[in-house]
């Protein structure tokens, strides 16, 4: 099992920039990629940024936003700059272990006021 907590929400004017971060724990070590996904009001739930072997982002954060892993390698922060109205959402942090068993986290609200 594990567990994925997110933290770095919060309300940010449009252009302003945050740092969102996740910490996992539990089976760690079974941890290989980690994401970012997000839920706005109304719609269903998109993919924003994962890192693994290789780094990618969804067309609509690309250049504004950027995933990183801490040195312990359960931590997985999102810095997301040029913040846009649009980005208000739920963000939730994802893995899955190598049985295909998903994790989530609880989510953490972004509110970006115009």
């Amino acid at each position: 099992q594990v567990q994925l907590v997110e933290s770095g929400g919060g309300l940010v004017q449009a252009g302003g920039s945050l740092r969102l971060s996740c910490a996992a724990s539990g089976s760690i070590f079974s941890i290989d990629a980690m994401a970012w996904y997000r839920q706005a009001p109304g719609k269903q739930r998109e993919w924003v940024a994962t890192m693994g072997g290789s780094t990618n982002y969804a067309d609509s954060v690309k250049g504004r936003f950027s995933i990183s892993r801490g040195n312990a390698k359960n931590t997985v922060f999102l810095q997301m700059n040029s913040l846009k109205p649009e980005d208000t959402a739920v963000y939730y942090c994802y893995t899955a272990d190598p049985y295909g068993r998903a994790y989530w986290g609880q989510g953490t609200q972004v509110t970006v006021s115009s």
